[in-house]
């Protein structure tokens, strides 16, 4: 009598990749709605009053509960005990929750009213907070920023609390099978939603279907994403549940973080040097993220296209989306094809680029030529990974990243700036800078976090990772608030011309200098090139197996 086969639901490749699209879908929901207002700079001090302290002080209030509160070790607790798509649901719903309170915060309905009223004349003081220099309020803060940060902290939680689900996820439907393909895939995902956030976040807010351009326009838009993200997440749960119904056990579910394995971790030198390697380098990356847009809106000259052109129109929009997802989709499957085929999808690829940016010109924004930043990673990212995998040398790509962000810094600092009013030289100096950082941004993922189950025990990975996240999110915090501080210092003329009435919100929002933000930044990734020449002299000592293949790890 021959046992009779189970056929289990993530055997079927149709069924477990449907799975990770919904999951990556959904953060591709939310890294839109992280970045939605970031686009939209200049509106925000425009319409509302927010100078770039407010500004930054509410975008790094984002990760503000996961630090001081220790929310993301709270979200491991539950994603421990409840399991996945509990936890993915549950994730959903506080982004959501968090977007709309954000939504209100920067809509009309709330200029004026009761509660505005209430948080102009609270908040300004928070015991504790206050005398350590950390609160995510100050005197004088609008009003609307205020309660913005408070929505932006619960989608912080919510946010966060997806993102380790889904990688959790993504390991129950793909173990033993394309597991690197598939998280590869998911964060490529992810990463073109920021593009999608500079491409599309301005033009709703000044859409002309609106009467006058409105930031809230922007938000609404992320708070619809997010509702789908929702949806995606709950038909997750119903597969999931299948699956475990097929299987009969219940959800696998991590170890739990526990506060013993600190000192386990905590005594790893080479685990020190990374984490601190990752809050430097993701704190020079992020942080710019929020501010690029209007960095690039300070430096370069741009002329409106006139109204009645293809290239002011709403067409235009559609169609340089359309061509940024043939940039992504064939760059990211040149990985995975034969010679061939992968020589005609890159020439596509940078076909298509080209085609990209040279629309990104022509219609003299800001925020679409941001929007490259993304693109060359998700066609990279695959090779690096594979690299590392079959030959190693991951403290040595680190080195480059940092050396390669260092440089791109430094560029947008001096060399940017004298192409101001060259109409063609500085978009191309734009351009090719803000490709090869998002380059760099590809080397830490497939160099930084595969390095680290080789620094500490397998039975405290989980532990390691959470604890390294939460240092990433100080980071997270800290450096957005700081920008703005150092952006309003550096530019005393616009602060104290807005006050007395002799400069207009308008024209204040794109005259800032950028120079010592932008210094700031290139010393963090000083101080990441230090240290990794640091962990690659530990890991020659030590024998950590940094500079060995991963794929020489597997048993």
């Amino acid at each position: 009598m021959t046992q009779k086969t189970v056929t289990l639901l993530r055997d079927s490749a149709a069924a477990r990749w449907t799975a990770l699209l919904l999951l990556a879908f959904a953060m591709f929901c939310s890294y839109i709605f992280m970045d939605i207002l970031s686009p939209v700079k200049d509106l925000m001090q425009s319409t509302r009053g927010w100078d770039s302290t407010a500004f930054g002080t509410m975008q790094g209030s984002e990760t503000f509960l996961n630090v001081f509160i220790f929310f993301l070790i709270f979200a491991g607790i539950i994603l421990d005990k409840m399991g996945v798509r509990f936890t993915a649901v549950l994730s959903g719903l506080v982004m959501l929750a968090g977007a709309l309170v954000k939504w209100y915060a920067v809509s009309e309905a709330f200029q004026g009213s009761d509660l505005e009223i209430w948080f102009t004349n609270n908040l300004n003081y928070i015991p504790g907070f206050d005398e350590l220099g950390i609160s995510p309020f100050y005197r004088e803060m609008p009003a609307s920023a205020k309660l913005a940060s408070v929505g932006f902290m619960v989608f912080g939680c919510g946010v966060e609390m997806a993102g380790i689900t889904v990688s959790r996820g993504i390991v129950k439907w793909f173990k033993g099978r394309e597991m690197a393909l598939a998280m590869g895939s998911e964060m490529a995902l992810a990463r073109l939603g920021v593009a999608t956030c500079m491409i599309f976040s301005p033009f709703i807010a000044r859409a002309d279907i609106f009467d006058g351009a409105s930031v809230s326009h922007s938000v609404a838009f992320g708070v619809i994403l997010l509702m789908i993200a929702l949806i995606m997440f709950i038909v997750y749960f119903f597969m999931d549940k299948k699956l475990d119904a097929q299987t009969g056990e219940a959800e696998e579910k991590d170890d739990p973080f526990k506060i013993r394995d600190l000192g386990k971790i905590l005594s790893s030198s080479g685990f020190w040097l990374v984490a601190l390697l990752c809050v430097l380098y993701y704190s020079a990356i992020f942080p710019f993220q929020k501010y690029a847009v209007n960095m690039l809106q300070c430096n370069l000259t741009f002329t409106a296209p006139d109204k009645a052109s293809f290239w002011a129109s709403n067409s235009v929009i559609i169609i340089q989306y359309i061509i940024m997802l043939v940039v992504a989709a064939a760059a990211f499957a040149s990985n995975f094809s034969k010679k061939k085929l992968k020589i005609t999808l890159l020439a596509v690829s940078v076909l298509s680029l080209i085609t990209f940016c040279f629309m990104g010109y022509m219609r003299q924004s800001a925020e679409t030529i941001f929007a490259v930043f993304p693109l060359l990673a998700v066609g990279i990212t695959p090779i690096l990974g594979k690299y590392v995998d079959t030959k190693g040398k991951a403290a040595s790509m680190l080195m480059i990243g940092s050396i390669l962000l260092i440089v791109c810094h430094l560029t947008f600092a001096f060399v940017l700036p004298m192409f101001k009013g060259s109409p063609i030289g500085g978009v191309v100096i734009a351009y090719l800078t803000i490709l090869v950082l998002g380059s760099s941004f590809s080397l830490v993922p497939a160099s930084l976090w595969p390095s680290v189950p080789k620094l500490v025990d397998s039975k405290v990975i989980g532990s390691a990772y959470a604890l390294i996240f939460w240092i990433q999110n100080i980071g997270l915090w800290l450096f957005p608030l700081l920008i703005g501080k150092i952006l309003d210092a550096s530019n005393p003329e616009i602060v104290s011309a807005l006050k007395d009435g002799s400069m207009t919100p308008e024209v204040a929002a794109t005259s800032y200098n950028y120079t010592n933000p932008l210094l700031m930044l290139a010393l963090l990734g000083v101080a990441a090139l230090i240290l990794g020449f640091v962990l690659k002299a530990v890991d020659k000592k030590k024998k950590l197996g940094l500079e060995l293949p991963n794929i020489s790890e597997a048993h």
